[in-house]
């Protein structure tokens, strides 16, 4: 399978640093084009383009950790910041927009009602990719 356009959505994890290596190794071959995005969540309360200035800055602060991954990997990245009401379908949309060949997500354990569990947002993506999904799961301790 040849990549030529990778997006790969992150929230600050662990998780998110091997993602960016497993989407640069895809792409190397074929030079192709990585975007990672961080999507942050607004409250139905609020306007869809409230100036959220902590959350900007973990998000900046995220996406600049992730380009220095992605140079120590020899890769070239483009990052970028969404704001929406649910981040799943932002991640989607942003997918259809781009015409990515392949979304990548990584993922931690997480744990709800005493079991393991996926969250919302992966499931959603899973549902509406327009494309192939890729999750890289952190191994527990």
């Amino acid at each position: 399978m040849e990549f030529h356009q990778i997006l790969v959505s992150v929230i600050g994890t662990e998780a998110d640093e091997e993602a960016i290596k497993l989407a640069c190794r895809l792409t190397k071959k074929n030079k192709g084009r990585i975007c990672a995005v961080y999507v942050i969540t607004i409250k139905r309360t609020l306007p869809l383009d409230a100036e959220m200035e902590p959350e900007i800055k973990k998000a900046e602060a995220i996406l600049d950790r992730i380009g220095i991954v992605a140079e120590e990997e020899g890769c070239e990245i483009e990052t970028d910041i969404l704001q929406a009401r649910e981040a799943g379908l932002a991640i989607v949309d942003e997918a259809v927009e781009r015409g990515v060949d392949l979304i990548v997500m990584g993922v931690t354990y997480q744990r709800r009602f005493g079991q393991f569990s996926l969250g919302s947002v992966v499931p959603y993506v899973l549902k509406n990719a327009p494309c192939r999904v890729i999750l890289y799961h952190q191994p527990t301790a």
